[in-house]
């Protein structure tokens, strides 16, 4: 009932996760808009609900844009962001500074527009990188929100400009808190996969590589990196329960406590979808980021009453069956290894 009546904005509201929530916002009787300049995401994954939304065609790095979106809006899911798989964000670091531009706008005009609540999409990118080593003497198994801080001494060491951009982020929502009463909340993501989402990610780009059968099956990295891989509905739930019970403008992890090695993803997607490769390849020349990450959910439980519900068997058989039905697995084939280092 909070979503009901609420006039919302979704900025990034085309991409992989933000069509999910444009679509459940809807379906909790919210007045949705959204605001996308398709520099990433697809005008198809909102088409089914196109009718029921006002869309806006806009870069958010142009403060006027900013300011006619936020304006007359409850509350704002801020999703927009220049981002990409890890060959993407390592290889743009310039794009990826320009995170700063967006979020500055949009938190600006919003208050400014007097917006009641607003939901930042961080990442788990902000956690120093030195608590993710494969150094079991200092790696943090599970990450919890206190270890990433901007004003606490050992805290802060994010991973490259992207996980800078988005704990910069997270600490401009704050300040506007302290010194303007605005109510919001930071959510820290942890490896989103599912439907919509694009092969510059792990998990399609290893559903794609098994659905064209490649052989040798490639792996970027050693392959016992691991995540916690979080399925986009139960995203989209944190997301909404954080935004209905957060308001001091502080940060929450929404991820699974499931963790999984990047080669056991690879063998599982490869088991679902019925390639058997003679040889898997590890190749350590390619971007394969920190080595261990996992959310700590414990605030999960005791803020929002909540824990992720999807396992990870579930939501790649779901995942794999959306991505067979949208691919031709022979145009696939000569496009894979582009996607990989796009958006």
């Amino acid at each position: 009932m909070f979503f009901r009546g609420k006039k919302v904005l979704v900025t990034g509201g085309c991409s992989f996760i933000g069509s999910h929530l444009v679509e459940r916002l809807l379906a909790c009787g919210a007045n949705v808009s959204v605001v996308d300049d398709l520099s990433s995401g697809l005008l198809k994954n909102i088409e089914p609900v196109f009718k029921k939304i006002d869309f806006m065609n806009g870069d958010l790095r142009l403060s006027s844009v900013a300011e006619e979106a936020t304006r007359g809006k409850d509350l704002v899911f801020h999703l927009a962001n220049i981002h990409g798989g890890r060959g993407f964000i390592e290889t743009h670091p310039g794009e990826i500074s320009q995170n700063f531009l967006i979020d500055g706008n949009v938190f600006y005009h919003a208050n400014n527009n007097q917006v009641e609540r607003i939901c930042y999409t961080s990442s788990a990118c902000v956690y120093p990188t030195h608590l993710q080593s494969e150094d079991k003497h200092k790696q943090e198994r599970f990450l919890s929100e206190e270890m990433a801080d901007p004003f606490k001494e050992n805290a802060a060491l994010a991973d490259g400009e992207y996980g800078w951009a988005k704990l910069m982020g997270e600490m401009a929502l704050k300040a506007y808190g302290k010194q303007f009463g605005q109510k919001g909340v930071s959510c820290r993501l942890f490896t989103v996969y599912g439907p919509r989402e694009k092969e510059s990610h792990a998990i399609m780009a290893l559903i794609a590589k098994a659905l064209i059968r490649q052989e040798p099956f490639e792996i970027w990295g050693s392959g016992r990196q691991d995540r916690n891989f979080t399925y986009v509905s139960d995203v989209i739930e944190g997301l909404m329960l954080a935004t209905e019970k957060i308001e001091d403008c502080g940060v929450i992890n929404i991820g699974t406590s499931e963790i999984t090695r990047i080669i056991d993803a690879a063998r599982m997607i490869c088991r679902i979808t019925g390639h058997a490769p003679k040889e898997i390849f590890c190749d350590v020349s390619k971007p394969e980021g920190v080595h261990a990450r996992a959310a700590a959910t414990a605030n999960q439980t005791r803020v929002l009453g909540w824990q992720p519900s999807v396992s990870f068997n579930e939501g790649i058989m779901d995942t794999v069956n959306w991505y067979r039905s949208q691919i031709s697995v022979e145009d696939m084939r000569d496009m894979v290894a582009g996607k990989l280092f796009n958006r």
